[in-house]
């Protein structure tokens, strides 16, 4: 219950803020450049700039967030909030939430005297929204899922006649960076709050903490008999699908039964449906590089320790990693200049660096992106949280020398004064 509270709040802000954004205007990007007749060699004509929608949207909900990242979700209120019509595929994990989700939407929808069509959902299988990706009034396509499912889109997406984008918040394995200073001082601490990140809700989160990168020390094995410890105290909490579960028992005993990979804890045993204990593992960094299956995907409180020689060597690994959601360093002040120098690789492989936290918690604000490189999602220019989820399913259209009375509303010439605006590149 205190989850779907959480989530049910997180939802209406996240609606609300967009609503604030669209009354404020800045998404649209007016920019004028006014009419130089005289400039030489040739004259400039009259140039105005704004953002208009794509088009109509299909969103794919996810089974993880029935409600924050589904019907009622990111992708759902950024796409309406650009003008959009959605069209919602329905997640089969949660058809019955999606619906009474839907209805209020619709009711919403009715109450603001929106058109018709403003908003639809439809449930079914794989058949129904490949289908939805192929009708050719689709202009865009918001999805939050495995790697398998975002990559079957954007194939259909691109066969279509009429190629359209697929934004895909796919894969992620979230690195963890424990630097030597930090480790020094409070391994016992970062243990045990390592934990509580990893089976918050299963960790049934695209940001789950799946990966930890540290040197091979005393300190280390300090933060290993902590983890361990607290990992033993935790009981099974029930996964949200029989696949998702189905998927996490397969990835587990993938590391389990691989000949380079140690456990180094589970949690309880499991009592219940859809249950399994969480699990640390560890492998080196040469077995870890050779061995793709290692830095793999596993959806739940499941995560593999790498060791390494020294700051360089995780710097090296580092370089070899696929893109990802975020990555995490844990720092003292006499770690700045290892981090220092991990950051710039950090900053091409992630769409997020945190210090000292844990990546389970996704902020809906101005200066959030939830994205990254490929397979993190299937465009790294993009996010799919927070107020520039909308520049998505937006495109700009320039207008040349047209009359006022025949332009946009907000770039005739009472638009702009209402409006915030660049004009010659100065801000208004």
């Amino acid at each position: 219950m205190v989850r779907l509270e959480g989530e049910r709040a997180r939802t209406v802000w996240q609606l609300r803020l967009f609503a604030e954004v669209v009354r404020d205007g800045r998404f649209l990007d007016l920019r004028v450049d006014p009419a130089l007749p005289d400039r030489k060699p040739l004259p400039r004509p009259d140039l105005r700039l704004s953002q208009i929608p794509l088009g109509p949207v299909a969103v794919f909900g996810s089974s993880n967030f029935p409600l924050a990242f589904s019907v009622a979700g990111g992708d759902t209120a950024s796409a309406l909030a650009a003008g959009c019509p959605v069209i919602v595929k329905g997640h089969l994990a949660h058809p019955g939430t999606g619906e009474l989700v839907g209805r209020a939407i619709r009711e919403a929808v009715e109450t603001s005297g929106l058109p018709e069509g403003t908003f639809s959902l439809l449930n079914g299988a794989n058949e129904t929204g490949a289908a939805l990706v192929n009708d050719l009034r689709i202009k865009a396509v918001g999805f939050t899922g495995s790697r398998g499912g975002g990559l079957a889109l954007g194939a259909i997406a691109a066969a279509r006649p009429e190629p359209i984008p697929v934004y895909a918040e796919m894969s992620s394995i979230n690195p963890v960076y424990l630097l030597p200073a930090a480790l020094a001082v409070r391994a016992e601490a970062l243990g045990s709050g390592f934990v509580e990140s990893l089976t918050l809700g299963a960790d049934q989160f695209c940001t789950n903490p799946g990966l930890i990168f540290a040197i091979d020390s005393p300190d280390l094995d300090r933060f290993i008999v902590s983890v361990s410890a607290a990992l033993a105290q935790k009981v099974p909490a029930p996964m949200l699908t029989s696949g998702v579960h189905a998927a996490f028992d397969k990835g587990v005993a993938g590391f389990a039964g691989h000949d380079a990979v140690n456990v180094l804890g589970k949690g309880q045993p499991a009592d219940g449906v859809n249950r399994s204990p969480a699990a640390f593992f560890e492998t080196d960094v040469e077995h870890f590089l050779e061995d793709e299956k290692l830095s793999a995907e596993v959806f739940g409180s499941s995560s593999l320790l790498v060791r390494c020689r020294d700051v360089a060597q995780m710097i090296e690994v580092t370089e070899k990693l696929e893109g990802q959601l975020t990555a995490t360093l844990h720092i003292d002040p006499n770690d700045h200049a290892d981090a220092r120098a991990l950051i710039p690789v950090l900053e091409r492989k992630v769409g997020r660096i945190l210090a000292n936290g844990w990546p389970t918690g996704v902020d809906v604000s101005h200066a959030m992106v939830h994205g990254g490189p490929f397979p993190a999602t299937s465009d790294s220019r993009t996010t799919s949280v927070g107020i520039l989820a909308i520049r998505r399913f937006l495109r700009p259209v320039s207008y040349q020398d047209l009359p006022d009375d025949l332009l946009p509303a907000e770039l005739g010439d009472d638009g702009l004064s209402a409006l915030p605006h660049l004009r010659d590149g100065v801000a208004r």
